[in-house]
């Protein structure tokens, strides 16, 4: 399927990955100011945590899938459960999360819609009420979060504990499939994609923000990625590459991040 790649001015932002006493935090942990930049912690895990000597991508640039998915998302969970209250927080805190996160709503399109690996469910309190909204996540911890900021809201959505490898949703069934800042953590991106494709109606679109390479290589894009985000765990990879192959139309723009962070619309083609 064809994958087209739409020009933007990345924001001049940036997600960095922190250590804190001694672990590595894949949760949302700071908020940082300094130079007139505004920065959002969001750690992941170590290559030691996630026993990353997997599959190799034909791109060097890519990381390696997890030699033992198992032990990556149990590692990953673990710490989201640790820190679920604090992702909250801190979620809520950063305007440069929220914008991030924000790119998703002009794109959702009803009636119903899934969110995959909602985190603490900031997005869903922004578009659950006009939609008929189905979420799922790995973490029962924020589930939980997720749910009591729907309840503060006044909004309602079907939430439940779940893996993306195994949705457990009927083919076809969904106008719009929403995941924003995880795809990068999950073990098998493949399997994943395939899955987001596969409950999507004919003719429905699939939403994803997460990392990427600069479009125009720059230096500090590439910085973020190279050295910043991949070494602490996150799985980067060619995603315009992976959705084309599970049969979706893909298009690619930079949000942020010195081009960075993407957001990626992917459509089903029609029956």
């Amino acid at each position: 399927m064809a994958v087209a790649r739409q020009g933007q001015a990345p924001l001049n932002h940036g997600k960095i990955n922190r250590c804190a006493a001694g672990a590595v935090f894949d949760t949302a942990t700071w908020v940082g100011e300094a130079a007139g930049l505004v920065v959002v912690g969001y750690g992941g895990l170590s290559a030691e945590d996630g026993k990353m000597a997997g599959v190799a991508p034909d791109d060097p640039r890519y990381s390696t899938e997890p030699a033992d998915p198992q032990a990556y998302t149990t590692a990953n969970d673990r710490l989201y459960t640790r820190f679920a209250r604090l992702y909250d927080i801190v979620v809520k805190a950063s305007p440069v999360w929220r914008r991030w996160l924000g790119h998703a709503l002009p794109a959702i399109r009803g009636p119903r819609v899934l969110e995959v690996s909602f985190g603490t469910g900031w997005l869903l309190t922004r578009y659950a009420g006009r939609n008929r909204t189905d979420g799922i996540d790995l973490n029962p911890a924020l589930v939980a979060v997720a749910r009591r900021n729907l309840a503060r809201a006044g909004l309602q959505a079907r939430l439940r504990q779940g893996r993306v490898e195994a949705l457990p949703y009927p083919d076809a069934s969904f106008d719009t499939v929403v995941n924003t800042m995880a795809f990068t953590g999950y073990p098998d991106g493949a399997a994943a994609a395939a899955e987001l494709a596969r409950v999507l109606k004919p003719g429905g679109r699939l939403v994803l923000i997460d990392i990427g390479f600069p479009r125009d290589g720059n230096r500090l894009g590439n910085t973020l990625v190279q050295h910043l985000w991949k070494p602490f765990g996150d799985l980067v990879r060619d995603v315009p590459a992976l959705l084309s192959e599970v049969g979706l139309d893909v298009t690619d723009d930079e949000i942020g991040g010195w081009g960075s962070v993407h957001r990626y619309l992917a459509t089903k083609p029609a029956a």
